[in-house]
């Protein structure tokens, strides 16, 4: 069912209106490997990893360039198949810090998700989410995802006991969120007309 990274490289469906969804190259390496030590050095919770060897051939990993400019800034890895159920994924995502805060993460989510949903026939797709992550919590709420339920980690870390935040969004869930809304009229609207607007009245 999925397909190699490459062949998404250049498609149209792969881009948004910031960021543009690409194959990771081999001179993407550096900085991927710095956003890595970046997110480490400052602890981040949960943390996403750029560059990592145990990548599997399942997974499809994305480098994050910004659209007009073409600067990376991030990747996201989207993995098929969650629980062997053909029809759910689940994807990780993650921002250099130099680019934060600027929709770039919001907007690659979407080009995902419309991708693996429209195009590609997944309907569900679950994450998971630190309890102490509020940013991606928040994020994911206004993406129109919906908490399904949380997962006590078992291990003990230093502040307390981690949790997981289990959040998921289905194809309908996620093209009803993306549909348009309606034009509203107010109470005084009326059909505007040009200033030399006139009826023929000999017609």
């Amino acid at each position: 069912m999925t397909q190699p990274v490459g062949e998404f490289a250049g498609v149209p469906g792969l881009t948004g209106s910031k960021v543009r969804l690409r194959a990771i190259t081999p001179a993407d390496r550096r900085t991927l490997t710095g956003f890595d030590r970046e997110s480490a050095a400052r602890a981040a919770v949960g943390r996403y990893q750029h560059w990592a060897a145990h990548r599997t051939g399942d997974d499809l990993q994305f480098a994050i360039e910004t659209r007009y400019s073409g600067i990376l800034v991030g990747s996201i890895t989207a993995m098929p198949d969650v629980g062997g159920r053909s029809s759910r994924f689940s994807y990780g995502v993650g921002i250099g810090d130099s680019y934060r805060r600027c929709g770039y993460a919001a907007d690659a989510i979407t080009v995902l998700l419309s991708h693996m949903f429209f195009e590609r026939g997944y309907r569900k797709c679950v994450v998971g989410i630190y309890g102490g992550n509020v940013a991606s919590l928040s994020l994911h709420g206004v993406l129109g995802f919906r908490e399904v339920r949380r997962v006590r980690d078992t291990e003990l870390h230093l502040g307390g006991v981690r949790y997981q935040v289990m959040m998921a969004i289905t194809a309908p869930e996620f093209a009803a969120c993306r549909r348009p809304p309606e034009p509203q009229r107010g109470r005084h609207w009326r059909t505007r007309r040009g200033r030399h607007w006139f009826t023929d009245k000999s017609a």
